[in-house]
């Protein structure tokens, strides 16, 4: 569901990163709007995961333009840290590997409250119960904040990165392959669970994969990129049930069905 009540919370406009002589995004342009899901789809290296770290200001943009929630990224490295706290309160990202995101010396009700304590001025109690709350929305209860990362499943890992992710109140939330590492009963159960709390919270997502059957699940307009450019892009269902481009046809091929062999796999993925 898209809401219109909020506007674009992302524009970008021209986006080009080169690393050494190598151009890993070229002339990438896409908003999004509040409520939305965006998926940014294509094979490893098409430039869709340095999309999202420029997006998070992970990587600075050599060229083009990027706003969100009304506000422009500047081009430069180094951000005041008042200005990172700022940024990291309008957006915010899940990665694929749950288990490598999280402080594994850390209990899972710490995890929450340290994103809390950074963002939001309240007392130990305050927080803890605001923590609960957090953990408890993402289908986590009480007693797994007393819990470490690894006395946790794959998916209760994911569970507490998205509520870490969450803690900080953002509009727009990036997640980079963020059910890849998942089997497939679980990254169901995840999907679900994104498009509940985007229902509740009209969040925005900008959800990278190379996984159209995912895609086709959770968002409202897909982009395919290849080599760093962006093939083509429109509204998920009319996108992959008519692709324009032999580019996009061949992804739309290669996602299983009925008599799938892994022998009958096209070279794009």
């Amino acid at each position: 569901m898209v809401s219109d009540s909020g506007g674009t919370v992302l524009d970008a406009v021209g986006l080009r990163k080169v690393f050494g002589e190598a151009v890993a995004v070229d002339d990438v342009s896409f908003t999004v709007g509040a409520g939305e899901c965006l998926a940014i789809v294509g094979e490893s290296g098409s430039g869709k995961s340095t999309v999202a770290r420029m997006l998070l200001g992970l990587e600075a943009p050599d060229a083009g333009r990027l706003t969100v929630c009304g506000r422009e990224r500047a081009a430069r490295r180094r951000v005041p840290s008042a200005e990172r706290r700022r940024r990291a309160r309008e957006i915010q990202i899940v990665f694929q590997d749950p288990y490598a995101s999280l402080d594994r010396l850390q209990r899972v009700g710490d995890v929450v409250e340290t994103a809390l304590a950074l963002h939001f001025p309240s007392s130990a109690a305050e927080r803890r119960s605001r923590a609960t709350e957090l953990l408890e929305s993402v289908g986590l209860a009480s007693r797994h904040a007393e819990l470490r990362p690894a006395q946790l499943s794959g998916g209760q890992r994911q569970r507490v990165a998205i509520a870490r992710a969450l803690a900080v109140e953002p509009r727009v939330l990036v997640l980079d392959e963020a059910v890849a590492a998942l089997d497939v009963s679980i990254q169901a159960q995840i999907l679900n669970l994104l498009a509940d709390i985007r229902e509740r919270r009209e969040i925005a997502y900008v959800f990278i994969s190379h996984d159209l059957a995912v895609v086709r699940q959770i968002s409202d307009r897909a982009l395919v990129m290849r080599a760093g450019r962006v093939v083509e892009q429109g509204p998920t269902e009319g996108l992959l049930a008519n692709p324009r481009e032999e580019y996009t046809r061949q992804l739309r091929a290669a996602v299983p069905g009925p008599g799938w062999r892994p022998a009958r796999r096209t070279s794009a993925v």
